[in-house]
């Protein structure tokens, strides 16, 4: 089994104080302010258990994939089941697929598809009733609770469609409280600047559009320099201006840190940036297109 999968992970006790002795004593004030209440407890939680990561990949902007590479992921007849009997929900029905080294991938389909589904249980938030995943050769669907909590830390970045910042910290603070623990962190200053915030970094929440709120989102995934980022509709709540922008910092990622990135989404029109478009339906692929010529995303419309 791979070093990784056996390591020890960071556990919390319930009600007690997120201080550490490994982090900066400016870290640990940020950190105790954060968590004052019981929201920002809880979103200081998910934000950790979301993970912090290790790039090993270069700028990968041109790549082929013509080339075929080893894939970072792959899936093999990836099924999942929620319920019994009369009232099980098929989610996955046999997924197969790999995901390749700095690959932009844009994942579509209508709501209650499984793509949701099928980006959890590749970012270990989830494990799948049957079949295969396997991450750089290791097994993900035989790892358990503990292994699954070090790979998303160290291993995948993610974004969702709702921002989930803490609203006491600056956009820097947001993004420090990652940087902090993270084994090859780059400054928080510099994963803001990369999503265009470079003028905003002790700016709050409050302080910011939505559409600024995720990219700080994105500059926090970003800033532990994660092999792959998994985007769940990270556009769903915004309008299509505002939505554009926040793809180009996608966009922006992918082809300046070569981050594997997938975006799951019911709009076609972000397909179109993509490398390669996988559509869904009734928990199965469905379709596969690969792009000849990719759409920047300051060109998009919806």
């Amino acid at each position: 089994m791979a070093e990784w999968l056996k390591a020890p992970v960071l556990k919390t006790g319930k009600g007690q104080p997120f201080v550490s002795s490994n982090l900066t004593a400016s870290a640990n004030d940020a950190i105790s302010r954060a968590t004052a209440t019981q929201e920002g407890s809880e979103r200081y939680l998910a934000i950790i258990q979301s993970g912090m990561a290790i790039n090993t990949a270069s700028p990968m902007a041109n790549m082929s994939f013509a080339s075929t590479p080893e894939p970072i992921f792959r899936a093999c007849d990836l099924t999942k089941v929620y319920g019994v009997g009369e009232v099980a929900v098929h989610a996955l029905r046999g997924i197969d697929l790999a995901l390749y080294p700095g690959e932009f991938v844009v994942i579509l389909g209508p709501s209650g598809c499984g793509k949701s589904t099928l980006l959890n249980i590749l970012g270990g938030l989830d494990v799948p009733s049957g079949g295969q995943v396997w991450y750089h050769g290791q097994e993900l669907s035989k790892a358990d609770d503990a292994a699954l909590t070090r790979f998303r830390r160290e291993h995948v970045g993610f974004v969702f469609q709702f921002y989930n910042l803490i609203p006491s910290l600056t956009a820097r603070e947001n993004v420090a409280i990652v940087t902090e623990i993270a084994r090859d962190p780059m400054p928080p200053e510099e994963a803001l600047a990369l999503v265009g915030l470079g003028e905003r970094l002790d700016h709050f929440p409050a302080q910011m559009s939505g559409g600024e709120q995720q990219r700080v989102a994105i500059a926090r995934a970003i800033a532990k320099r994660p092999v792959v980022l998994l985007c769940d509709e990270p556009t769903g709540a915004l309008d299509s201006a505002t939505g554009v922008r926040v793809l180009q910092a996608l966009e922006q990622v992918n082809a300046t840190l070569g981050t594997t990135t997938v975006i799951i989404t019911h709009n076609a029109d972000i397909a179109r940036m993509a490398h390669r478009v996988l559509t869904l339906g009734d928990g199965r692929v469905v379709g596969e297109a690969h792009n000849a010529e990719r759409i920047r995303a300051e060109a998009l419309r919806w």
